[in-house]
């Protein structure tokens, strides 16, 4: 026998050894009492392949299989017993056996009957016999189900995860090859899930997650897979799509169904979900292709609004290649000095002097041209590339008022992203000592965006600009459904009028009577009130009358480059 076949020691398989095929009674029986404490089961088959030998574990292992266990009988056909498994592997484990004991190979194998599990090893020894040692590995195997299961499962929700999905998604598409049978994957993406857990906490997050887990299994067939891969983000996988009628439908009811409003602990919630579709086979064949086209559509959907759904579409990917070229080259555009500052500003009504200039970034691209800041700012502020053009628009800006009159100020929007920064109010402070500009002369517009969460940190950086001197601005004021609960919160020393309800002055006859009012409201709280978009002289005049103290808008100047100011400035009477 060569040494790689020897059995590795153990003390049952020791003593086993110790065991001559032919002992006497009384030594064989002594032998016997004492395999018996063994944990392990132990048979002892002689080289003519009969059982010569058992202990009292191996009778009560075997015996919970059904197997009857006798001295002297024939070992093979207990062998076939052990090996008998399923219909479908009984051919396959009885060649394996077959082989092992004619090679006289060491085997292991397990032998299964309901929830009961045993693991028999063969050994061959030096004189032709064998010793099979079996073990109870029920519970260990009832343990590996349960953490191979928890390993595909999602803990909060109970939902397939991620590496579920995947083999649950490779099962419908070998359908596919196999039988055509198509399948639909749509990935879902809650809508103003974050402030859910940023106002109320993580408990609450975590209940609305599951109650949006529950909406969705109840969506769905049986035959559906619905999974949760990531925070906020599920996936459904439908089998056997007949046509895209079907997932258009479910894609709708997932919409409306996520809508709807949640009761969590108490509190009575509203989010929505954008959703994303791709087809099989007709918009991929393996599964990295067909998730990366839901999430094409899904992005889809969200720039058009979010609370939609969207189907693939190959020129998405186009697009997806441009947006992709953009971002490149947006994080080279600040060290190639690409950005420019242009300066609208804005008329004082009371004296007809210029009171200061609002501050817009443009993007002269070497081979786009310009960029609008509609096309960049949002993606700057999904790549996190907002706060240091942010910051270096506050630097510039800074710079540029130096050369202004010392009467006149310079406003900057700050995205919510730069103003949750822990770096804003440091950027203000040395963009105020290097450039020398007092502060008095800075203005911060925040939009409402800002303000949704009217927690301590939001208050407390409000306060330290204005101890710096900065004045602060609501910009957009009247578009967010509690502006009027933030003048009495938060220290506002202007507000911007938007310029929708200056459009409205001629064709609405309520637009006159929000502006009477917002002035009203601004002049009572000590508040400069500046409507925007004002393009015709009827307008400022009507804005006049309303008791509004600034404008701005085309009629004073489009927004100019630096160098164009001074033209301007020398048209208006200095204060």
């Amino acid at each position: 026998m060569s040494p790689d076949l020897q059995p590795v020691a153990t003390p049952s398989r020791e003593a086993a050894r110790l065991i001559p095929m032919q002992p006497g009674p009384a030594r064989r029986d002594a032998l016997l009492s004492y395999l018996d404490a063994v944990r392990q089961g132990l048979l002892m088959i002689d080289a003519g392949g009969t059982v010569i030998a058992f202990n009292a574990p191996a009778q009560r292992l075997l015996g919970d299989l059904a197997v009857t266990l006798r001295d002297n009988a024939a070992a093979l056909p207990l062998l076939r017993a052990l090996r008998g498994g399923s219909a479908p592997s009984r051919r396959a484990d009885l060649d394996a056996l077959r082989h092992a004991l004619d090679r006289r190979l060491p085997a292991l194998f397990e032998i299964g009957r309901a929830d009961h599990t045993v693991q028999a090893e063969l050994h061959p020894l030096a004189d032709g016999g064998w010793v099979v040692t079996l073990e109870d590995v029920s519970t260990r195997k009832a343990t590996e189900a349960r953490a191979d299961e928890m390993a595909r499962l999602d803990p909060l929700t109970g939902l397939p995860n991620r590496l579920h999905l995947r083999e649950r998604l490779a099962e419908a598409l070998a359908r596919l090859q196999r039988d055509g049978e198509a399948c639909a994957v749509l990935l879902i993406d809650l809508d103003r899930f974050k402030p859910v857990n940023d106002t109320l906490g993580h408990p609450i997050g975590d209940a609305l997650l599951e109650k949006v887990a529950d909406r969705l299994r109840s969506t769905v067939r049986p035959t559906d897979t619905v999974a949760r891969i990531g925070g906020d983000e599920f996936v459904i996988l439908q089998a056997g799509v007949r046509d895209a009628a079907g997932t258009q439908a479910l894609a709708r009811r997932i919409v409306d169904l996520i809508g709807r409003t949640y009761m969590v602990e108490g509190h009575l919630l509203t989010i929505g979900t954008s959703v994303g579709v791709a087809l099989a086979p007709d918009d991929g064949v393996d599964a990295d292709r067909l998730l990366k086209n839901a999430d094409l559509a899904l992005y889809r959907a969200k720039l058009d609004g979010r609370g939609t759904y969207r189907f693939f579409e190959p020129e998405m990917d186009a697009r997806m290649q441009a947006r992709r070229k953009l971002e490149l080259d947006m994080r080279q555009a600040l060290a190639r000095r690409e950005f420019q500052l242009h300066y609208q500003p804005q008329l004082q009504l009371q004296s007809g002097a210029l009171s200061g200039c609002e501050a817009l970034i443009r993007w002269y691209h070497p081979e786009r041209g310009l960029v609008s800041p509609l096309d960049f700012i949002p993606l700057a502020e999904e790549i996190g590339l907002i706060v240091p053009i942010g910051e270096w628009v506050i630097r510039q800006a800074c710079r540029d008022a130096m050369t202004w009159p010392a009467h006149m100020s310079v406003a900057v929007n700050v995205s919510p992203a730069q103003f949750k920064s822990d770096r804003l109010v440091e950027t203000i402070i040395s963009a105020l000592a290097s450039s020398g500009l007092p502060a008095r002369r800075l203005e911060v517009e925040i939009t409402e965006g800002v303000l949704l969460q009217e927690n301590e940190k939001t208050l407390q950086t409000l306060h330290r600009l204005r101890e710096l001197g900065v004045r602060v601005s609501m910009d957009d004021f009247g578009t967010g459904y509690s502006s009027l609960s933030y003048l009495r919160s938060f220290p506002f020393d202007k507000i911007k009028i938007d310029r929708s309800f200056v459009k409205d002055l001629t064709s609405k006859p309520d637009g006159e009577a929000i502006i009477r009012a917002i002035a009203g409201l601004g002049k009572s709280l000590g508040m400069t009130t500046v409507a925007e978009g004002v393009e015709t002289s009827e307008q400022m005049q009507r804005i006049r009358l309303e008791g509004c103290t600034d404008v701005q808008g085309y009629l004073i100047s489009k927004p100019i480059p630096t160098e164009d100011l001074a033209r301007v400035f020398a048209s208006y009477p200095q204060a």
